[in-house]
């Protein structure tokens, strides 16, 4: 258990020293020092009463932010279960779809600077903003990037911090396909910044986008070797695990999974809708964990190198519709969270639940 988080934390140091950063493990939700091929066990409730949590970023002390997508609030959950609300966001919309209070991620560096980044739906379209935790309440709103097109759906959402200390964001088509391909629009890609929402050096194209060709990308995680890995939800075919590299185009609209079409670039893995919908992705000991929407289950990727190995599913159709899903700082545990409230589940605001599960 020492040596796996040992591996983990020095690649991680390797990359962000590289970079002219060092980081605190705060907002990656990555180390995990999981037993060696461990799979899922127990799984307990941890926290009830939840009307479709999206965003989950850790802070310092173990406890999680978590957002909510269509209340607009912020809450913080300990490991014990105890939930606060910590604030609302201001200038949050809803597209009555995909839209709202999405991805959230702590700054690497919350002991010193108490920021807290948010990507949301505004009047104008998707932004993301940062705001001021001090560890009571939310303020200081200030929106840091703009200009990114929403829709009622494929809106993306998703915000995690790399090991190399920038900020990665990622961003739906907004419905109209040919945005995954304009390399001057913000939409379909992943975007790449620094904490004043600029674009992080060595960005391919000296803009925000890292990737372009996406359709709605909803999960980002790196490995113990510091690899990006995006899960992407698809259009009638094929869902898509994708390793992510500077300046790639992942296909969408030319391609819905694997293509031979020149300069696209194929997925790691694929799946039919029904058995995924991805959203959130996370690493733990050697394996991607990648929550499924429409597939109600949590799929277990084991991965070499840059391989992608043969998935497995866990808790098929048994929690419903699985949003988030990111591993517990230091623990061989992961938080599971569900959106069964939202449009396609169908439930009652206050159905949606948190989930501990175990690893070993």
């Amino acid at each position: 258990m020492k040596s796996c988080r040992n591996t983990l934390v020095a690649a991680a140091a390797t990359t962000a020293l590289t970079a002219g950063l060092l980081l605190t493990q705060a907002g990656t939700g990555n180390a995990a020092p999981a037993a060696a091929d461990s799979v899922p066990s127990a799984i307990t409730t941890v926290s009830s009463g939840w009307s479709i949590p999206w965003g989950l970023s850790w802070l310092p002390d173990g406890s999680a932010l978590i957002s909510e997508r269509d209340s607009f609030k912020l809450f913080k959950l300990t490991q014990s279960g105890t939930k606060t609300q910590v604030g609302t966001v201001p200038n949050v919309v809803t597209t009555s779809g995909e839209g709202g209070l999405m991805g959230l991620a702590v700054s690497p560096n919350w002991n010193t600077d108490h920021y807290v980044y948010i990507m949301h739906t505004a009047s104008d379209g998707n932004r993301i903003a940062r705001m001021t935790y001090d560890g009571s309440s939310l303020s200081g709103y200030k929106a840091i990037v703009t200009g990114i097109k929403k829709n009622k759906y494929h809106n993306g959402g998703r915000l995690k911090f790399g090991p190399d200390g920038y900020l990665y964001a990622t961003t739906g088509d907004a419905q109209t396909s040919s945005n995954a391909q304009d390399k001057n629009s913000l939409n379909g890609k992943i975007l790449r910044m620094t904490t004043d929402g600029k674009a992080a050096p060595g960005n391919p194209f000296g803009t925000l986008v890292y990737s372009l060709g996406h359709r709605n990308p909803q999960g980002l995680t790196w490995d113990a070797q510091g690899r990006l890995w995006e899960a992407e939800l698809g259009n009638s075919q094929y869902d898509e695990l994708n390793l992510i590299e500077a300046g790639k185009n992942y296909g969408w609209p030319t391609c819905e999974g694997s293509c031979s079409t020149s300069g696209m670039t194929n997925p790691k893995r694929q799946w039919s809708v029904g058995e995924a919908s991805p959203s959130g992705v996370t690493y733990a000991d050697g394996a991607l964990y990648m929550a499924a929407l429409r597939g109600e289950r949590l799929w277990r990727i084991p991965v070499d190198g840059t391989s992608a190995g043969t998935p497995k599913a866990y808790y098929t159709s048994s929690y419903g519709r699985l949003r988030t899903v990111e591993t517990v700082p230091g623990k061989s545990t992961l938080w599971l969270s569900t959106t069964n409230a939202d449009n396609n589940g169908g439930e009652p605001d206050g159905a949606d639940k948190v989930f501990q599960v175990e690893l070993k």
